[in-house]
């Protein structure tokens, strides 16, 4: 649970880190927008590595939580598009969400 709860906070940094800049902030040096977000990045690594660490030493595999985190960011990113950005869903993210889901019932199978 450690580490599924690290990914999950992890991502919420990454996201903002990567996307933040797109509503409002066009109009802001890229330099500077580049240096907040690799601030905000920064957070997300101490959250990440950590995740990544406790999951390996708990018998996941590299392939389990790369799936895992992968799942993880498209879940927050849905989140964050459709909140913060107002960007409608579409029947082409349940596709892809569903899709994701299917890799990680694949790499868990057995475990």
């Amino acid at each position: 649970m450690p580490t599924l709860l690290l990914l999950l906070a992890s991502n919420v940094f990454m996201t903002i880190a990567w996307y933040w800049h797109l509503k409002g902030g066009m109009a802001k040096p890229l330099l500077l927008v580049i240096l907040i977000s690799w601030g905000i990045a920064l957070i997300e690594y101490c959250l990440a590595v950590p995740a990544n660490r406790i999951g390996y030493a708990h018998g996941w595999s590299g392939a389990q939580l790369k799936v895992a985190q992968e799942a993880i960011a498209l879940t927050v990113f849905g989140a964050f598009m459709v909140l913060y950005l107002g960007e409608p869903l579409h029947w082409r993210h349940l596709g892809a969400f569903v899709c994701l889901m299917g890799a990680v019932g694949f790499l868990f199978a057995g475990k």
